[in-house]
């Protein structure tokens, strides 16, 4: 995606379901996901461990999400990605975002090819201050 492409993304967006996301305050899923919530995004936790993070209810899978998802984080390891890429698609999220170190192209490939914007290897907190100061 382009700088522009991906500033209107972040600009349109509201709601970001977070894969991944942690309750421990030192894991960076966690502060990214708090810094997004404080700039007005809905954070929507996806993790079978947890019952709520940040104040949010926490779900098993992106399938039970019961809301539209604009953009779907990814704080999991890369062998993980094509299958929440897959879930992504089968939820009709309009983003697929993986953080810094994670790449998978050929999940990239899928989900670009069914219609979602792509974004991998950055962070997404790094991207909205540099566009959104």
């Amino acid at each position: 995606m382009t700088d522009e492409e991906i500033r209107e993304l972040l600009r349109t967006a509201r709601t970001i379901a977070v894969v991944g996301l942690s309750a421990k305050h030192h894991r960076p899923s966690h502060g990214v996901s708090e810094y997004m919530q404080s700039q007005g995004y809905r954070i929507i936790p996806v993790n079978p461990n947890l019952t709520e993070v940040l104040g949010e209810k926490a779900y098993p899978k992106l399938e039970d999400v019961p809301q539209r998802i604009d953009i779907v984080n990814v704080f999991r390891r890369v062998e993980a990605v094509p299958g929440v890429v897959e879930s992504a698609i089968r939820v009709g999220a309009r983003a697929v975002w993986m953080q810094e170190g994670v790449v998978h192209a050929a999940a990239a490939e899928q989900a670009r090819a069914a219609g979602l914007a792509v974004v991998m290897d950055r962070c997404i907190l790094k991207e909205h201050r540099k566009r959104f100061p």
